[in-house]
């Protein structure tokens, strides 16, 4: 199965890098990375045409100019420039387990959404993990951030567990398969069927809110935290804002009420629109010098 990975990200070139190598790692490997970039400077660029470069994967970069946080906005028109019928939504800020496509491609189903798992780094260990780290596996086991620092946590069982284990953990697990923008997955053509991300939203929840509406169209959400696992590196939110916190749980409120499928503010403002100033912009940049980057071996 072909499959069209969206990352989204917004000035965090060195984290991106590092997730960038951990796709050139997975064992499944009929993939696309599409980069949604919500307003980044031209280093992010910079540094997406050297990993083209040097990962040999097929990368993609969508961009847009920077006018607040409008991370619903470039997803859709991510969504819109993706060549996979089956769609992975995951951070810039979060590495891959090996295994990551292949379990979700696994567990692909029609009528059904993917809810992964995510293990947090604390920043002094985010920052410590090398390439080689992520090419050699070491950076998502449990064993080796244990040896690293890491506190030991039941946190860290989910990168522990594997195979029968695994699944068993996931059936028996009391926690909410949700649409989680850090590692979930879907067909493309259920997201087009509710018109995508709702553009009003902030920062907290719009990807929780897509889930939402997309079990009100009948689609059934599958948990499968301890099987597709990530390792999240630690950054600073200084975007979150209390009144759009608000603002976002007013929305999924009504929506949950109103049983909505469909937002009007989603994908559909793109489809019919060619002016390039007001669409994503798929950027195809040249490698640059590798010393500048992140990721460089």
């Amino acid at each position: 199965m072909f499959v069209s990975v969206i990352l989204s990200t917004y000035e965090s070139p060195d984290w991106l890098a590092k997730v960038v190598w951990g796709y050139a790692a997975q064992t499944h490997r009929d993939f696309e990375l599409v980069i949604a970039d919500d307003g980044s400077s031209p280093r992010t660029a910079e540094c997406i045409g050297y990993l083209r470069h040097a990962t040999k994967l097929s990368l993609r970069h969508v961009w847009h100019s920077k006018h607040g946080f409008r991370k619903c906005r470039i997803l859709n028109r991510a969504i819109l420039v993706v060549a996979g019928d089956y769609l992975i939504f995951s951070d810039g800020d979060c590495i891959p387990r090996r295994d990551f496509i292949a379990q979700h491609v696994r567990m692909a189903k029609p009528g059904r959404m993917l809810s992964g798992g995510r293990v947090k780094l604390p920043r002094n260990l985010s920052e410590q993990i090398s390439v080689d780290d992520i090419l050699s596996g070491r950076a998502t086991n449990a064993s080796w951030l244990i040896a690293q620092g890491y506190r030991k946590s039941g946190k860290l069982f989910r990168l522990a567990a594997q195979g029968r284990m695994a699944a068993v953990l996931d059936a028996m697990t009391t926690t909410r398969a949700t649409f989680n923008g850090h590692n979930a997955s879907v067909w493309k053509e259920d997201v087009l069927r509710v018109n995508g991300f709702d553009e009003r939203l902030g920062y907290g929840g719009l990807d929780r809110e897509l889930g939402e509406r997309l079990v009100n169209a009948g689609i059934r959400p599958r948990q499968i935290r301890y099987r597709a696992l990530c390792v999240h590196l630690d950054h600073s939110q200084d975007y979150i804002d209390s009144a759009g916190l608000a603002y976002n749980w007013q929305i999924r409120m009504d929506n949950n009420r109103n049983k909505s499928r469909w937002t009007p503010y989603g994908i559909d403002q793109h489809t019919d629109c060619d002016d390039a100033s007001t669409k994503g912009i798929v950027l195809d940049a040249a490698p640059v010098e590798t010393s500048e980057l992140i990721g460089a071996v």
